[in-house]
C-alpha cells in the first residue's frame, strides 16, 4: 500500500508568502480543486500572521499516525489536544498541549467532562484548521472548531479496515476533507477519499 505522505498534506500548507486571510482562500481553492465539495469555501478572517492549526488525537495509535504528517504544518502556529498526559513529551515541540481526558459513548459523564474542556479550548484558541485522526475527543474538537469557522480535515485510523470509526462516520458529514486508509472504504461511504496510508 502506498503511503499518504507529506505530498498530499503539503497541498494544504504550502502557501506561505501571502497574508493569512488571502492564503486561506487560495489554500482551500487549491485543496478542493479536483475534489467533490458542495459546502461553502468561505474563510473566516482573523487578525493573524499565519494559520493556527489544531491537532486533535487520542493518545496511542491515533496521535502516532497524525504525527507522521508533522512536516506538513511546519511554520504554522500549532497547538495540540490529546487525551492523556503520557504523550505530552512526544508533543513537546508544540507550545500548547491541552489534555482533555478519555471518553467514549459508554461513559456519558466522561463525555460531558471532555466536552466542557474541549469547548474551552476550541472557543479560546479559535483555530483556522483542525486535523484529527480520532477518536472521541478528536471528533468533539472537529465539531466545535467547525462552529468557530475552522476547516476540518479527518484522517480515519488505519485500524478501521472494514468500516470507518463511529467518530469518522459522524465527522465526515461536516469535514472539508475526509480521508480513509483503505481503498475499499471509498465504495462504502460518500464524501471520503483514499490517498494511501501513513504507516
Amino acid at each position: 500500500m502506498h503511503k499518504l505522505t507529506k505530498r498530499h498534506m503539503n497541498d494544504i500548507f504550502e502557501l506561505q508568502k501571502v497574508p493569512a486571510c488571502e492564503r486561506g482562500n487560495q489554500l482551500w481553492d487549491r485543496l478542493f480543486r479536483g475534489h467533490e465539495f458542495t459546502g461553502e469555501s468561505t474563510w473566516v478572517k482573523r487578525k493573524r500572521d499565519t494559520l493556527r492549526v489544531c491537532l486533535a488525537a487520542s493518545a496511542g495509535g491515533h496521535i502516532t499516525q497524525l504525527l507522521r504528517l508533522s512536516e506538513s504544518w511546519k511554520g504554522y502556529e500549532v497547538f495540540c489536544v490529546t487525551t492523556t498526559a503520557v504523550v505530552t513529551k512526544k508533543l513537546g515541540d508544540y507550545a500548547r498541549v491541552y489534555v482533555v481526558g478519555e471518553c467514549n459513548r459508554e461513559h456519558p459523564l466522561r463525555v460531558l467532562r471532555v466536552l466542557m474542556k474541549c469547548i474551552t479550548v476550541a472557543f479560546g484558541e479559535r483555530p483556522d484548521v483542525v486535523i484529527s485522526t480520532g477518536a472521541a475527543a478528536g471528533c468533539i474538537m472537529c465539531f466545535l472548531c467547525k462552529l468557530c469557522g475552522a476547516k476540518v480535515i479527518w484522517l480515519d485510523s488505519i485500524t478501521n479496515v472494514e468500516k470507518m470509526s463511529l467518530s469518522g462516520r459522524m465527522v465526515r458529514r461536516i469535514a472539508d476533507l475526509c480521508l480513509v486508509q483503505w481503498p475499499e472504504l471509498v465504495e462504502k461511504y460518500n464524501g471520503v477519499e483514499y490517498k494511501g496510508s501513513v504507516i
